[in-house]
């Protein structure tokens, strides 16, 4: 984070510096017009040229070292594992945290909500606990923080992410020499989960997903639906014209993320506000200032919520789990809060009904909303253990 302080601060000197230099150049010019020049104003000129550069070559090295020195913190002992890595798979770099007090102990791949988001920090922090049982590994998909620029952000398709995460998860079973490894899935990351075990069901021991997603367009339909009943409910005008302007999803074109966040916003903002709810959201300046990140990473972080989740997210609308996905060969686990209103968790209860699988459940968190792995994160890791460590 003070790294980024002196980053943002470099920046409103540079800004400054550059305005003086236009005040130079400019003076410079009118006096040249009027026949009145002097020697001083090219010497004032030069110097705010100079400093002008100078600045300019600071913000780009501090950029660059920011990038170089990135990493996740150690962890103590012989055995275990503290790695920020990039790999290349299936031709586009990418990057991963590897973290875990033995790296003997069985492999966890978390998928980070999105499409675009990054979630190195966030999970460290909140599910630090994991890495005393698990090698937890951590995805930054492409278009997301570290690995925003792994392809260009219009080639990128869901199908795109079920390779590359088919790849990761080659790698791991490689690397740990492990024949399967565990899956968790967050939000969008949820889907791809269940993307991926449906696809290559012989590579995972199981899967959780929490804050699940099903049926993508009719989520969208059931949350805009609910936020403006909430909004009419407590007469808020102003959220009801937003949401007249730009009717009832699903949203096509460049304005998809602004729009969608109209009602997921507000959606997020009721369930952080709801007496029910701990540790009720994000820390997103915690995670933004966290060391995994250089400062290109940490606007990437940014980029990627708002770009490749506008590219992306309109290419699921057609997508629903209780169709498409209705037999599975691996374990899954369902870990709602019970006050998500983001993903309805009334869909998840219907896809559990009529999933086939070798084992099933849906375990209920009772003071979550779309978050369990934040809102009860103690109750989430004890979970998480006796569903993949004692069954």
């Amino acid at each position: 984070m003070n790294q980024l302080l002196v980053f943002l601060l470099l920046v409103m000197v540079t800004v400054i510096a550059l305005l003086v230099l236009i005040a130079c150049v400019a003076h410079r010019v009118i006096a040249v017009a009027r026949g009145k020049a002097t020697p001083q104003q090219a010497v004032r000129l030069k110097k705010a040229a100079i400093t002008f550069a100078v600045l300019i070559a600071l913000d780009v090295a501090l950029v660059a070292i920011s990038q170089v020195t990135a990493s996740t913190p150690p962890i103590a002992g012989e055995n275990s594992i503290a790695e920020l890595l990039r790999l290349e798979l299936n031709g586009r770099k990418q990057w991963i945290s590897v973290r875990g007090w033995d790296k003997s102990n069985p492999v966890l791949l978390f998928l980070a909500g999105g499409p675009g988001g990054t979630q190195l920090g966030a999970v460290r922090h909140e599910l630090g606990e994991l890495e005393k049982h698990f090698v937890v590994v951590n995805w930054d998909q492409p278009g997301s923080g570290k690995s925003y620029y792994a392809d260009r952000i219009k080639n990128i398709t869901a199908q795109t992410y079920i390779d590359d995460g088919r790849a990761l998860t080659e790698y791991l079973r490689e690397r740990f020499d492990q024949e399967k490894i565990y899956l968790i899935g967050e939000s969008w990351g949820s889907a791809l989960g269940i993307f991926l075990i449906g696809e290559y069901p012989e590579l995972y021991h199981a899967f959780i997903g929490t804050g699940q997603m099903v049926d993508f367009m009719e989520t969208e339909r059931m949350d805009y639906a609910l936020a403006r009943e909430l909004a009419q409910q407590r007469g808020n005008t102003a959220l009801l014209k937003k949401l007249a302007a730009n009717g009832e999803p699903p949203y096509y074109g460049k304005d998809v993320t602004w729009k969608s966040a109209v009602y997921l916003n507000y959606l997020s903002g009721y369930m952080a506000s709801h007496p029910a709810i701990h540790n009720p959201g994000y820390n997103t300046l915690r995670d933004i200032g966290s060391s995994e990140y250089g400062l290109l990473d940490k606007i990437n972080f940014l980029r990627g919520i708002v770009n490749t989740f506008n590219h992306v997210y309109q290419q699921l609308y057609g997508i629903d789990l209780r169709k498409d996905y209705a037999k599975l060969d691996v374990p899954v686990y369902f870990f709602l809060g019970r006050y998500d209103v983001n993903a309805p968790t009334i869909l998840v209860e219907e896809y559990e009904q009529l999933l086939e699988a070798p084992a099933k459940d849906i375990v209920w968190f009772e003071h979550s909303g779309h978050n369990p792995w934040i809102n009860e994160r103690g109750k989430f890791v004890r979970e998480v253990i006796a569903c993949f460590l004692e069954d």
